[in-house]
């Protein structure tokens, strides 16, 4: 499993800095599409979103690294699962949550606070996890990661985007709603585009080392969407808001991880094939656990947040 490592990604950086934009394009839309009320919902009814950002900051982190403890996989490939773990929710989730008629302002309001949490948690929660791994531990000494210069990263891709686009969406409410339809649409197609190009581009790379991550991609997976899923029923959240918690916690914004692993990692091999293949099976996983949901009922009263 060492070669793992000497992947060599066909990603330059005129890529680097184009995924930067379309990642940044991305979030913009999805705060064009969001009102201050998101933020607000959390202060006015904050047990909800509190229990799935707890479960999303604090929970998968912490099993994420008993599961690496367990498995004890290539360090490249621990330190990609970790950084996955400590990515927010992915733009996905909302969609997903709707799909599956769970509560999509819970979902949407989760979507907003975790983005703007993650400039500060998604640096400390990499930091701090994979510093009581000693494998991960020294691979990060290896790169001497200046957490400084990933903060101001995730602050630039994530941060300035979603207030710029909050500012739209609450100075210019016309301009925004003229614009957050076809906004998000196009920003998220060439997302698609830009990954389907990066896939193609490392399609042998792909095919030869896919079999190293694709279980441990799948376990992990899973073991997000139990965080969720268990922390909600634990705490006695209504259905309604457990499927919207358990699909936020389980589709995580790779795009940032794959970002943050160019930028600072070099395109280390084992954790861009996790966050690659991540950002593939969650979409498979979230699909399917949404069109099962999106079957079964929930009661009437659950229908309102």
């Amino acid at each position: 499993m060492n070669s793992i490592d000497q992947v060599q990604l066909n990603f330059n950086p005129a890529s680097l800095i184009t995924l930067n934009i379309v990642l940044a394009l991305v979030m913009f839309g999805i705060a064009l599409d969001l009102r201050l009320s998101a933020f607000q919902a959390v202060i006015k009814k904050p047990r909800a979103p509190i229990i799935g950002l707890l479960a999303q900051f604090v929970l998968l982190p912490a099993f994420t690294y008993l599961l690496v403890r367990l498995i004890e996989p290539h360090p490249s490939v621990a330190l990609g699962m970790m950084l996955v773990a400590a990515c927010p929710g992915g733009n996905l989730s909302n969609f997903f949550t709707h799909f599956s008629r769970g509560n999509t302002a819970l979902s949407v309001s989760m979507t907003a606070v975790s983005s703007a949490l993650a400039v500060f948690l998604t640096p400390l929660n990499l930091a701090l996890w994979s510093s009581l791994y000693e494998p991960t531990a020294s691979l990060l000494r290896e790169v001497d990661l200046d957490g400084m210069d990933m903060f101001i990263n995730v602050l630039l891709i994530l941060g300035l985007p979603l207030v710029l686009g909050l500012i739209v969406s609450h100075r210019f409410s016309s301009l925004a709603i003229l614009l957050k339809k076809p906004f998000r649409y196009i920003s998220l197609t060439f997302f698609v585009l830009f990954v389907l190009a990066a896939l193609a581009a490392n399609w042998d790379n792909f095919l030869a080392h896919i079999h190293l991550v694709a279980g441990i991609v799948f376990v992990h997976n899973l073991v997000a969407l139990l965080c969720g899923y268990g922390l909600a029923f634990l705490t006695r959240l209504p259905a309604f808001d457990r499927r919207a918690i358990t699909v936020e916690v389980g589709i995580q914004n790779s795009g940032l991880g794959l970002t943050l692993i160019f930028n600072f990692f070099g395109g280390m091999g084992g954790m861009a094939l996790i966050a690659a293949w991540w950002g593939i099976w969650h979409i498979i996983s979230g699909l399917t656990l949404s069109t099962i949901w999106s079957r079964q009922a929930l009661p009437e009263h659950e229908e309102h947040f």
